[in-house]
């Protein structure tokens, strides 16, 4: 997808990802002729009968799981819902009085309103755990918290503002070693890096469609087989009686074109290209800001596309403000004008200042050298300007 010559370079694909042309070429066929509801029992259901599986399959194959192991919903948001509050309500009904949840600090916004939504009108006991200062949850800090009651261990795979890929096979060996389930938010990692669902022993994986050049409005829950899970929508029955709704067919199709898509990319070296272009972005920033810039986050243990960077004696927001060439984004929040840093920052014990400062940085599919280059010349311009000692005038 090429970028317009006057379109700021786009720096913000944790946020969200373009729909892929080829994404979008195969879903507009269910759109028009193809828009029987699949659950029908007539001819105008058979294309989206296959069409459904065909997907359900694209997706299982990106992630290692069974077809029969996927569940489609309508956002990640909701993913994440259906395995917290799906695991939390199924243990009351098996008789659980107070069942024990357990996550991390610098969690993504639902998984934590899942469980404070648990705790709340389910009765859940509720547990956050500090990450270290390199942003990662040590797998003793979860064997030393975790409880005979704890039901659910639910830790993103990777944080979407600095990339820091958790340890996830570790802790949920931990979670199992104490019986309970383990659930792990993928959507920054699902056809970003290999990922497989039994190599990293989870038992609830969530990926989101935007986040991998789909549309938005569609995701896939994995659900390990055998797995009790009560739903979040109940009504007729679709996806295994976990997701009950008319299938989105269009848009499951989109993800499943998607997954395909990320499955070649990553057997190609996709991962090894962005690794490369990231890298160059933050070689040139520190060069031409010698000392002022610092990397947020683990070293080595980062999504190949995410540079996370705070930049001494500039906002992050000014900065992004001053430099229109290039759309990113910064982890801090602003109410009624006044922005206060990252909590993600602030869990891993950054200082405030350093949370304002923060940039996010993410690079994608058409991310090229040139983009690179222009737009960390863009970037020191603008830190130029928003930190320029103002002259008196005589």
């Amino acid at each position: 997808m090429r970028r317009l010559e006057h379109d700021p370079i786009y720096l913000d694909h944790n946020a969200t990802t373009p729909v892929d042309p080829r994404v979008l070429e195969t879903m507009l066929p269910y759109l028009q002729a193809g828009f029987g509801n699949p659950s029908s029992e007539h001819a105008y259901a058979a294309a989206p009968q296959l069409a459904v599986g065909h997907a359900r399959s694209q997706v299982a194959r990106l992630v290692g799981a069974a077809p029969a192991e996927i569940v489609f919903l309508g956002s990640g948001s909701e993913a994440d819902a259906t395995a917290i509050r799906g695991v939390v309500t199924g243990a009351l009904r098996a008789g659980v009085r107070r069942p024990h949840i357990m996550t991390q600090q610098t969690e993504h916004p639902a998984v934590l309103a899942a469980f404070e939504y648990a705790e709340q009108f389910h009765g859940a006991e509720l547990t956050i755990l500090p990450v270290d200062r390199d942003g990662l949850l040590k797998p003793q800090g979860l064997r030393s918290a975790i409880r005979p009651t704890t039901v659910l261990v639910s830790v993103m795979h990777a944080n979407n503002e600095t990339g820091v890929i958790q340890s996830i096979r570790e802790l949920a060996a931990v979670a199992h070693e104490h019986g309970a389930l383990f659930h792990t938010d993928a959507a920054q990692t699902a056809g970003k890096i290999p990922l497989d669902v039994k190599d990293l022993g989870v038992d609830l994986l969530s990926l989101v469609g935007h986040k991998m050049y789909a549309p938005k409005g569609i995701a896939a829950l994995y659900v390990r087989a055998g797995t009790r899970l009560e739903p979040l929508i109940g009504g007729g029955g679709q996806e295994r009686g976990l997701r009950a709704g008319t299938e989105n067919v269009p848009y499951i199709v989109a993800l499943g074109a998607a997954a395909a898509i990320a499955a070649d990319d990553l057997a190609a070296g996709a991962s090894d290209r962005l690794a490369e272009l990231r890298d160059d972005l933050e070689r040139e920033l520190m060069m031409h800001l010698p000392g002022r810039v610092h990397r947020n986050g683990h070293r080595d243990r980062r999504l190949p596309q995410t540079l996370n960077i705070s930049i001494d004696g500039a906002a992050g927001h000014a900065i992004l403000a001053a430099c229109t060439q290039v759309a990113a984004s910064t982890g801090s929040a602003c109410h009624s004008g006044l922005h206060s840093p990252s909590p993600v920052l602030l869990a891993m014990g950054l200082p405030p200042e350093r949370g304002l400062s923060a940039l996010r940085l993410t690079l994608g599919r058409w991310t090229t050298g040139a983009d690179v280059g222009q737009a960390a010349a863009a970037l020191v311009r603008a830190v130029h300007a928003v930190t320029a000692v103002p002259q008196e005038v005589p």
